[in-house]
């Protein structure tokens, strides 16, 4: 998922100094954002756990954009403190989703397939949409090649949520969609915690005495 392809921020000197590089990043944030909305609304309305949970890709994307462009330069401090709230974001809606999908398959759901594959479709476009528009970036710093490594990662992910639609089509039953919906909680519990012990350890270097 995003929070653990893109735990790390684009680095201070290239978001300040490449206009190119920031514009991508604002032009990767509106898009990531507002899908980001686009899936958890689509997700809610059509009973598709996987569509919620494929949502935390895009809210992860898009705190680590604005975390980029806005604390680009500041103190060590405020970076942490920032990634902090990122992480923790992150792991109250992968729990939230994990909970959910647990649920569903206790009282058994029924999505809508054709919901779960047509926004994911959306979504594999606008992934490699932006992955396209970083592809450029590809061969810069470990930060710039993360960021574009976890666009093209994130299609993967929508490829499930395209792949259990199908399923759910198929068969009739809606276990697919809670079976993706688990992974892909899962691997934000993971990626948020990492997420949030990376802040906590940059907050009590930031404290220690020089």
């Amino acid at each position: 998922m995003a929070d653990s392809c893109c735990a790390s921020t684009c680095s201070d000197e290239t978001a300040r100094s490449d206009p190119a590089w920031r514009r991508a990043l604002w032009i990767a944030l509106v898009v990531n954002g507002v899908m980001f909305f686009v899936e958890i609304i689509a997700g809610a309305a059509s009973g598709s756990r996987s569509l919620q949970a494929d949502a935390l890709d895009f809210l992860g994307d898009s705190a680590n954009y604005a975390i980029s462009l806005g604390v680009a330069g500041m103190a060590l401090v405020w970076r942490a403190r920032t990634a902090l709230v990122k992480g923790l974001t992150i792991l109250a809606f992968a729990l939230g989703v994990m909970v959910s999908a647990v649920w569903g398959i206790i009282a058994g759901t029924q999505p809508d397939p054709w919901a779960m594959t047509g926004i994911g479709a959306l979504a594999l476009v606008t992934n490699i949409s932006v992955a396209l528009l970083l592809y450029r970036f590809r061969s810069g710093d470990a930060n710039m090649r993360s960021v574009w490594v976890c666009s093209r990662n994130d299609a993967i992910n929508n490829l499930l949520v395209i792949g259990a639609g199908f399923v759910v089509l198929w068969t009739g039953r809606g276990l697919p969609d809670l079976v993706v919906a688990l992974i892909m909680a899962l691997l934000g519990i993971q990626g948020g915690w990492q997420v949030v012990r990376q802040a906590r350890y940059e907050l009590a270097a930031s404290r220690a005495p020089a």
